[in-house]
């Protein structure tokens, strides 16, 4: 399918076909691709990133991050060719090179909750506490803070898009808004948003906790307790729910699109007394 985008003609995502589910194991706390490979980071004490093959998706290796007590999210980057993974005990970001060198970590001095590259490679931490955006280059130097909106409560995830706006998912469990909204470059203003009271209905959220964007900025949002996962368009206009509650037997925490193989990569846990106790990644065709 098809449709008109600020004048050109943009692929819109069908509904989501399970094409494979990865083994069940651990609590999964991230999902990420490069290349031919995908990348997957367990709460566990070692061995934290498991590594497929994106193909057969038979486990090929694993990567320990070191010294590391609170999992709480992971990118990769293409260009300096490592993973980072956020610390949410000692509020701190990991670095560790996609064959085991290059260790270090940084500290990023309040929670961290989500983590994303921007286009010039430089790491992007969401503080959902403080209702900030901190930019970290590769070797740890904070570049800049950005204070979000006050009606922004509880951000969990952000992403940069190529203008210098900022997608952002916010609400928690307390909280009586739960909202995907568009955010000026300076953090400032909001520019777009869906969502609202927190509910169930089409335009509702209940905790949208991860966010992926493609590269004509169609988002699409895990709303974890609803259990599905829903498409925007660029202006943040509902299009469809890629994934319904009846493709997944768990609640959404985190998310990856792969955009050249059209794959959503879809990580669900099994919570018991509130606690992850299991995990695995569903993988869609859209």
């Amino acid at each position: 399918m098809s449709l008109r985008c600020d004048g050109r003609v943009v692929r819109v995502y069908t509904v989501g076909q399970v094409v494979h589910t990865l083994p069940r194991g651990p609590p999964v706390i991230g999902v990420t691709t490069l290349d031919d490979k995908i990348y997957l980071l367990r709460a566990v004490r070692h061995d934290q990133v498991e590594v497929y093959d994106a193909i057969k998706y038979q486990l090929l290796r694993c990567l320990t991050v070191p010294n590391i007590r609170g999992l709480a999210d992971m990118t990769i980057c293409r260009h300096y060719r490592c993973v980072y993974v956020a610390d949410g005990f000692d509020y701190c970001v990991h670095r560790v090179g996609l064959h085991g060198g290059g260790k270090g970590w940084w500290p990023v001095n309040d929670e961290p909750n989500g983590l994303s590259l921007n286009k010039s490679h430089n790491v992007l931490v969401t503080c959902s506490v403080v209702h900030k955006i901190k930019e970290f280059n590769s070797d740890g130097n904070l570049l800049r803070e950005l204070t979000l909106p006050d009606d922004v409560i509880s951000p969990w995830h952000a992403i940069q898009l190529a203008n210098g706006e900022f997608i952002v998912c916010h609400g928690g469990p307390g909280d009586a808004v739960h909202r995907v909204c568009k955010v000026s470059a300076d953090g400032r203003h909001i520019v777009h948003s869906h969502g609202g009271q927190r509910g169930s209905d089409t335009g509702q959220y209940n905790v949208p906790v991860r966010l992926a964007v493609d590269n004509n900025e169609f988002v699409f949002v895990a709303d974890t307790n609803n259990r599905r996962v829903t498409l925007l368009s660029p202006t943040l206009n509902y299009i469809r729910q890629v994934v319904s509650r009846d493709k997944l037997k768990r609640p959404p925490t985190r998310l990856h699109l792969d955009v050249h193989r059209q794959r959503l990569y879809v990580a669900a846990n099994e919570y018991k007394n509130d606690q992850a106790i299991s995990g695995r990644v569903v993988v869609f065709s859209v």
